[in-house]
């Protein structure tokens, strides 16, 4: 399995839209990749978002000039090679997202059964099949203050991972929480054994934990009665207790610290053991140092501790906001990565590594993103500019994970100038015309 893996632009897209590729940021062209899932038989997926927008009074109808905003699935072979694509989005006026493309938070999962879920705030879910050649399944929630405050659509999940026997681990978003606007992440739910998605099914999610347990503004409009807590939907105050700000807010020091705090996305860590990011509030003035804790949670919500060892100032996920934690739910491992450096721990919570990205083997850590663990039990870092998947190999022993780092990032420079001679990407855009593309 090949260690450096082009995340690569369709070049149909190029094609038909004259895309600019050595266009800046700031010019309004846009490359990202979202997240990356692999699967057991050593498969990649990756969903990236491929935008252009030029201010202007109109938009252009002419395809050579109109913003648009497409999602991008690509399904790579164990060597590399992709194999296929699923494309969706399109024009755009005022670079507002439409259809399947519409949300924020995105993020990409393999079911069991070879399936791919592309989910997102506040509670999208479309179901692929996994050579992507067909769209199996889409529930949608409107997208936007004043589209959510009518509570209609049809939503599943804002975020979905895998456990080891197939169970689903979500982040559900809820409407009328405390003072927020909008819906905002709010309930982590996971799905009985035996159930799963399927084309007009959805397994039914029961709630282990709420974020905020604020909810005197909720109706009857805002129960979804696919997430269940006691034998009934959640709504109002039908939920689980204590509320993950209670359960972080129980040291006099940080009690109120945790005042407008949010919930990240879960990981898994195993079939009876996740993660769950609670970030303090942000600043526009910055917020290096605010509270943050990343709590450990069994299969029926109760706290099983927190991932220790990070400071508060000098590891903080702040700065660039970092606010990705992934598990390995095969080996009970859970890793971080932010601008200060990378950090593992065992299931206990305990931190068995700390590689700081200010040390000069590991200055490139700061290029990269952390977007998941494969089944192998490989980081899959993406390069941020360059389009590039890292693999690393995780070692059996954590507290050597240092050396296998410094090793990845070692053969990083060669294999990436090897690739660049072989396929003369343009402004680090590896675009691809070889892979079938299907569009939705």
């Amino acid at each position: 399995m090949t260690a450096l893996l082009p995340l690569t632009l369709p070049a149909a897209v190029v094609g038909e839209h004259l895309v600019d590729l050595t266009a800046k940021h700031s010019e309004g062209w846009a490359f990202t990749t979202y997240d990356v899932a692999a699967t057991a038989a050593g498969a990649t997926y990756a969903l990236s978002g491929a935008v252009r927008y030029r201010a202007r009074g109109d938009a252009s109808s002419d395809p050579f000039q109109m913003d648009f905003t497409y999602h991008v699935i690509t399904r790579y072979d164990p060597d590399g090679t992709p194999t296929a694509t699923a494309l969706y989005g399109g024009g755009t006026r005022g670079n507002v997202p439409t259809g399947l493309a519409q949300g924020s938070e995105f993020n990409l999962a393999v079911l069991p059964d070879g399936t791919v879920a592309v989910s997102s705030k506040p509670g999208n879910t479309h179901l692929f099949s996994a050579d992507l050649s067909r769209l199996v399944e889409s529930w949608q929630s409107p997208w936007g203050w004043q589209e959510e405050k009518q509570r209609t659509g049809d939503p599943y999940a804002m975020s979905i991972d895998v456990t080891p026997s197939g169970r689903l681990l979500c982040a559900v978003a809820e409407y009328g929480v405390s003072n927020w606007a909008g819906k905002v992440p709010n309930l982590v739910a996971l799905s009985e054994p035996g159930s799963t998605l399927s084309p007009g099914s959805k397994a039914t999610l029961r709630a282990i934990a709420t974020h905020d347990a604020r909810s005197d503004r909720q109706t009857e409009a805002d129960r979804y009665p696919h997430v269940q807590y006691d034998g009934a939907p959640v709504v109002g105050t039908n939920r689980p207790s204590p509320s993950l700000t209670e359960m972080v807010s129980t040291d006099d020091r940080t009690r109120y610290d945790y005042t407008g705090c949010r919930m990240g996305r879960p990981a898994a860590m195993g079939d009876d053991l996740f993660v769950v990011p609670v970030f303090g509030k942000t600043y526009r003035s910055g917020s290096r140092g605010q509270v943050f804790s990343f709590l450990l949670l069994d299969g029926q919500g109760t706290e099983r501790g927190k991932l220790q060892g990070m400071h508060r100032y000098e590891d903080s996920p702040f700065t660039g906001s970092y606010w990705t934690v992934v598990g390995d739910p095969y080996r009970a491992r859970a890793f971080h990565l932010n601008r200060y450096g990378l950090y593992a721990w065992d299931a206990e919570g305990q931190l068995r590594s700390r590689i700081r990205a200010a040390d000069a083997p590991f200055k490139a850590l700061t290029h990269f993103l952390l977007m998941g663990c494969s089944p192998a039990g490989e980081l899959l870092l993406v390069h941020q500019k360059q389009h590039l998947l890292l693999r690393v190999p995780v070692p059996e022993d954590l507290c050597e994970l240092e050396d296998a780092v410094r090793a990845a990032l070692k053969d990083y420079g060669p294999g990436r100038n090897a690739l660049k001679r072989q396929h003369a990407p343009v402004n680090w855009h590896w675009t691809d015309g070889t892979a079938p593309v299907h569009r939705f």
